[in-house]
């Protein structure tokens, strides 16, 4: 599992790194989304305000240009019956004193700024009860409105529920603070925040509008939603990749099969001209002898019909030996120049080539190609290839054997002096003293139904690059094959 994980690697660190980008680009997207759903309803709220307060300062205008007699009836009166924000309304000519004593020395001093400044003026500020005093001076009387800051929110038009939306809503002025609306704020996430003036000089009350936008806010499904559909991608990506190597390792099998066959034409003559000496020599000699006893006078008739006998037994013989030819060859193709190779690739490329024999045996070679520096020898790449190719698909048949939980293979690529060694050794069941000798002979096999032509082919292929290939009894149990090649000259 854990080198099924290791294999997989590069494709979780993709899906990874897909999701985490999408779920960032989604949260990007969601909070820029619920800013601007906060700061429109917080500019719509400070329009309201801003309405309601310029409308005190328009009533108090419009009383100020009023001019009833002194006996006359108060017609600013009426305006808390108008107005239920208006919780009052003062009036003063300009040689009395105004009604409300305990604010009296505040009005005065408001009603000379709005003489000086053209405009009401804010007299008296209790914002934690939401009232304050509104003044303006004119002639021939001066007026006062105590205002209910908290009964002023038109919540008819307001944009958002006061008892479940999240942004909170205060007016503020000179450190104090009427909250409007309470909103939830608390700790982490992300906080959005706005803050501006009323629309009235008389009342400049600060509206401020705070959101905060915690990770349970955040588009969980639409993430989710998105990680599933990245996995879905990397899942097709990735079964469409192992098609393309599963086909490109089956072209490459072939091909090395192709080779090995047109290598193998050579080795087959080889050992074809050796078996069929021997027989071929005394089918020759019987035959001649039996000629010559046939033209004896009187011919020795039994003498040659025994010499013909031996003749037909080593015909029989030769024709066993071209019996176990089989077709090699179906599309030549030239071989390559030796060149420079690094053994270490050349051993990944056929493990890789492998795999599937491998997996299919539960076999998991021990091989660090990174253990060391490369090692470059000089080798002709497909004869290589076909060589190590050999080498493992004989290790994993010796394998066959034995029980799959102590099935062991390993690879090593070292050097010896001026040469680089290949090592594959398996635990299988070893290999006989009887067949040590005989094991690089053409057509001799040790496994039933086995042509006996890849080791002594993969040894001819390694002397004609220069090098050898041994075999040995590995300790406690099994073999060890041992591959030989010159390494690459400094120089070069």
């Amino acid at each position: 599992m854990k080198q099924w994980l290791r294999s997989q690697g590069g494709w979780w660190l993709a899906w990874l790194i897909l999701t985490v980008a999408g779920a960032v680009w989604l949260a990007r997207a969601e909070l820029a989304q619920l800013s601007q759903d906060f700061e429109t309803d917080a500019r719509i709220a400070h329009r309201l305000m801003s309405q309601q307060v310029v409308q005190y300062d328009a009533v108090l205008a419009t009383l100020a240009l009023l001019e009833p007699g002194a006996d006359a009836e108060q017609p600013e009166q009426r305006l808390p019956s108008v107005y239920a924000s208006i919780l009052k309304v003062q009036r003063r000519a300009r040689d009395e004193a105004w009604p409300d004593e305990k604010l009296a020395s505040a009005l005065v001093a408001a009603e000379a700024r709005s003489r000086s400044q053209q405009r009401a003026e804010l007299a008296s500020l209790n914002l934690a009860e939401g009232r304050y005093q509104l003044v303006i001076g004119a002639t021939p009387f001066s007026y006062a409105l105590e205002i209910d800051l908290a009964g002023s929110v038109p919540w008819r038009d307001w944009p958002m529920n006061p008892q479940r939306s999240p942004v909170r809503v205060s007016l503020q002025r000179d450190g104090q603070q009427l909250v409007l609306q309470p909103g939830r704020l608390g700790e982490g996430g992300w906080r959005f925040g706005l803050t501006k003036a009323l629309a009235s000089p008389s009342q400049p009350f600060d509206l401020v509008a705070e959101r905060q936008v915690g990770w349970g806010e955040l588009p969980w499904r639409s993430i989710a939603g998105w990680a599933v559909a990245m996995a879905v991608l990397m899942a097709g990506l990735w079964m469409a990749q192992r098609q393309r190597i599963a086909r490109r390792r089956a072209e490459e099998l072939l091909r090395l099969g192709q080779v090995a066959r047109l290598n193998a034409l050579g080795e087959l003559s080889a050992g074809l001209a050796h078996e069929l000496n021997q027989p071929l020599t005394a089918v020759l000699a019987n035959t001649q002898a039996a000629r010559r006893l046939l033209d004896d006078d009187p011919p020795d008739l039994a003498t040659a019909r025994d010499a013909m006998g031996q003749a037909v037994v080593q015909a029989r013989r030769a024709a066993d030996v071209v019996g176990r030819l089989r077709r090699v060859i179906e599309r030549p193709e030239a071989g390559g120049d030796v060149k420079p190779l690094v053994l270490q690739e050349v051993v990944r490329s056929a493990m890789h080539l492998l795999a599937p024999e491998f997996a299919q045996r539960g076999v998991a070679a021990q091989f660090d190609a990174g253990a060391q520096a490369p090692v470059r020898v000089q080798a002709e790449a497909v004869a290589l290839e076909q060589i190590v190719h050999n080498l493992l698909m004989n290790a994993l048949q010796a394998l066959d054997l034995v029980p799959a939980a102590e099935r062991r293979l390993v690879v090593s690529v070292g050097r010896n002096g001026q040469e680089g060694v290949l090592t594959v050794t398996d635990n299988g069941r070893g290999i006989s003293p009887e067949a040590m000798p005989r094991l690089f002979e053409p057509f001799f096999s040790t496994r039933e139904g086995g042509l006996g032509l890849g080791l002594s082919l993969s040894e001819t292929l390694a002397s004609g690059m220069g090098g050898s290939l041994t075999a040995a009894h590995a300790a406690p149990r099994g073999a060890r094959f041992t591959l030989l090649l010159p390494l690459v000259a400094q120089s070069a």
